[in-house]
Parts: structure tokens; sequence; C-alpha cells
């Protein structure tokens, strides 16, 4: 249940961003080339699917950190189409290479051992 709460909460906090930010702004950056639509919730889909792993990413987002972030979370991540990472994370376009770095870090050292 307090999962679903701070999940919610964060969910609304990413919300609120989108709708703060300045209009036209993205009519600053060049058009993308021509690409087949994207379908969001088959996207979310995957994360959606492994308990918990939508809350470790918003939390990741927002602290920077990615301690939180399960291997069964990173799995589910790296099965995503990178085409669809911009369309999840506008807003911050950096934060799926750095994950999907982090998770290649993590799934090694399980590996390892």
């Amino acid at each position: 249940m307090e999962q679903t709460s701070r999940a919610l909460v964060l969910l609304a906090a990413v919300l609120c961003v989108a709708v703060l930010v300045t209009p036209g702004a993205a009519h600053d950056q060049p058009k993308p080339p021509l690409t087949f639509p994207i379908n969001l919730e088959k996207c979310w889909s995957y994360l959606f699917n492994v308990n918990g792993c939508v809350l470790q990413l918003f939390e990741s987002v927002f602290s920077g950190k990615f301690g939180n972030v399960g291997i069964e979370c990173c799995k589910a991540f790296s099965t995503i189409d990178a085409n669809c990472w911009p369309h999840m994370f506008p807003l911050n376009p950096l934060f799926p290479p750095l994950l999907k770095d982090n998770c290649a870090h993590i799934v090694r050292n399980l590996q390892k051992h």
C-alpha cells in the first residue's frame, strides 16, 4: 500500500513537471526522423509486469541514484525497445542510457558470483 502511494505521488509530480514545461520549448528542437508510432502502453507494460519496478525507476529518476533498481527491474528495462525511451522519459533523455549501463554493471557483477 505504501509503495502504491509513493508511486502515485511520484507520478503526480512527474505530471506536474510535464505540465509546467514552457509551451513552445519543444519547437526549438529539430524534428526527429519519421518513425512508426510508439505504443507507450506496450513500452511501460514490461516494467509494470515486475512488482515495484516503476517505483524503483521513478525513485532513480528523481534521486539520480540507481542502487534501488533490482535485477528483475533491470531485466525488464533491457527488453524495452530503445525507440520507447524518449517517449517514456521525455524530460530526462539521459536517464535511459545511464540506467542501461548501470543495469549491465549489475548483471555482470551477479554473473561473477
